[in-house]
């Protein structure tokens, strides 16, 4: 198994424009059934091209941010634009909006209501709804530090979306939602209301969260992705395992395209504070620019984690910061395209 392509931390059945069908690839080392993902596979599995502008290539919504991780926002947010996204709008808690957006000057800032704590309330989301309907992607979770408040947050989009409005505007009428952190936690809590979002979930879970998606001690990993994959009808990637659903008529993937990957590449020093958040954020800005569900996981992880190589063979194994990783992924990218 590769190693941890994702920190420690408390297929897409659709395709947006320019999806390509996953191509199918030799089964994976060790007897597993999953194939691998090699530049080989990604250089005959091509991103969406660059398009014109920054409409062409997608808005990224994220909504994260409580008032004493505002970072986790602006890594996967970084990250987002660092994977192409041509537009991006965080939503965090009002008492660091401003800073956020100081900080971060590429994006657009809005201040959601929080606690006197300084977390997120899961109401008062009218400032976000026109963000909302032009999303191509919208990721959920990092930097949101109340489970029951994430709950709640999960709840009134949900309750949002059963009228179509996330992505009602963006450019395939329907957006991709993105799962991370404590919004994976509170999953299994809203299973019964999850219809709407079926079908367009990506999840990022680490092997504690994905033991909590399921309910039980993970014993192997690669089967417990696919179970994941299918119970909530998500992609899901998890530390080197990409999982999707299995192929549905409607999903327009080749009939002989696999369902699970292993990223084959990967280092140690992945396992640092911020990490998963980037992989989320380059996940939603891959998706935000055309590809299909399981596309995005399978090049955000496996970018991720080359990212993670190349700053281990430049400044060693351990040491190097999530916010380097982002900076690695457009040569990445680059390469792979040629």
């Amino acid at each position: 198994m590769p190693v941890s392509t994702r920190a420690g931390k408390g297929p897409g059945l659709g395709r947006g424009p320019g999806g390509q069908a996953a191509p199918a690839g030799p089964a994976g080392p060790n007897g597993s059934r999953a194939t691998p993902v090699t530049p080989s596979l990604l250089r005959s599995w091509p991103l969406p091209s660059a398009g014109e502008d920054k409409y062409s290539r997608g808005a990224v919504m994220v909504i994260g941010g409580a008032r004493t991780t505002p970072g986790a926002a602006m890594l996967a947010g970084t990250a987002a634009l660092r994977a192409g996204a041509g537009r991006l709008t965080l939503a965090v808690a009002e008492s660091v909006a401003m800073h956020v957006a100081v900080t971060l000057p590429e994006a657009g800032v809005t201040g959601l209501p929080e606690t006197a704590d300084g977390s997120v309330l899961g109401s008062g989301l009218q400032p976000i709804l026109s963000e909302l309907g032009s999303a191509d992607a919208v990721l959920i979770g990092p930097g949101l530090d109340d489970i029951d408040l994430t709950g709640k947050l999960l709840r009134a989009l949900l309750e949002l979306d059963s009228d179509g409005v996330i992505g009602r505007g963006s450019a395939t009428g329907d957006a991709t939602i993105i799962l991370d952190a404590y919004a994976l936690g509170c999953l299994p809590r809203l299973e019964d209301s999850l219809d709407p979002w079926r079908g367009r979930l990506i999840l990022t879970p680490n092997p504690q969260e994905a033991g909590i998606l399921l309910g039980k001690e993970i014993d192997q990993l690669e089967s417990a992705v696919a179970n994941i994959a299918e119970r909530y009808q998500a992609v899901v990637s998890c530390q080197g395992f990409v999982a999707r659903p299995a192929a549905h008529p409607s999903d327009g993937e080749a009939s002989g395209a696999p369902d699970l990957w292993e990223i084959t590449t990967g280092y140690g020093g992945l396992g640092t504070s911020g990490s998963g958040d980037v992989l989320a954020g380059a996940i939603a800005g891959l998706r935000a620019r055309g590809t299909g569900d399981a596309q995005a996981a399978c090049w955000g992880s496996h970018l991720h984690a080359a990212a993670a190589d190349r700053l281990a063979s430049r400044l060693g194994p351990l040491g190097f910061l999530a916010r380097e990783l982002a900076d690695e992924l457009p040569a990445l990218m680059l390469e792979l395209a040629t």
